[in-house]
């Protein structure tokens, strides 16, 4: 069996190999993209391989290459689509300024994108698939982990106390995001009203220090070995 490596084939020079597995990646990505509008615009039942293959100026025969079936590239597209969303929401909510902006921005954000709803579905479509189930669940957790990343470090970054401990807040939004859309899902739910229950169900996440705390770490800033600061300048 082949494992890739350039030793396998001594004729073959190394960009060769390297542009060939980047040409892979291209493609499959490319396949992910237009999948995902499709799926996401007609349902899965209502696509064809043919139909995707036509979208990603690919032939069908490239699909079941790289992800065997349109189930598996479905569940595949759903995922990826998922993190992505997560990580754009984690950057707009580190730009705000406080606890109650922060887990507004990141709920309205996730809320207001399609892909939590596509990966609801891919969930519910593993029950089915069983072999499917392995990437819904490394995509979970993978969810979890990084949303414990990033708000453990905005805790430490800002001050902020975090009502519970990161990792129970972590995993309680995930919980708290897919149940909701399941839910908006099956009554057809609005956007915006998915972002209030999913508010109301969090509630305060973190608290800011109290002002005298933030004085306290400025002063003590201030007054540190080859401060320039005058006396005057650390008076409240």
């Amino acid at each position: 069996m082949k494992s890739g490596s350039t030793k396998d084939a001594p004729g073959e020079p190394k960009h060769t190999v390297r542009a060939t597995r980047m040409a892979g990646r291209q493609m499959r990505s490319r396949l992910l993209d237009a999948a995902s509008r499709l799926f996401k615009a007609r349902g899965l039942a209502a696509v064809s391989i043919a139909d995707i293959a036509a979208a990603a100026d690919a032939f069908p025969s490239q699909i079941t290459y790289y992800f065997r079936t349109k189930e598996a590239l479905f569940v595949e597209a759903a995922c990826r689509d998922v993190l992505h969303v997560a990580l754009a929401a984690e950057r707009h909510a580190g730009k705000q300024l406080s606890p109650a902006d922060y887990t507004r921005a990141l709920v309205e954000s996730v809320m207001g994108s399609d892909a939590v709803g596509f990966f609801v579905e891919a969930m519910t479509l593993t029950r089915r698939r069983q072999d499917l189930a392995p990437l819904v669940e490394r995509t979970v957790e993978r969810l979890h982990a990084e949303g414990l990343r990033a708000y453990a470090a905005e805790m430490a970054a800002r001050g902020w106390q975090s009502r519970l401990d990161p990792e129970t807040s972590a995993r309680r939004f995930w919980t708290i995001t897919i149940g909701v859309t399941l839910e908006g899902q099956a009554m057809g739910r609005s956007p915006g009203d998915l972002a209030a229950e999913m508010l109301h169900l969090l509630g305060p996440q973190a608290d800011a220090p109290a002002e005298t705390s933030r004085l306290r770490i400025v002063r003590s800033a201030k007054s540190a070995p080859g401060s320039s600061s005058t006396d005057k300048e650390k008076q409240p």
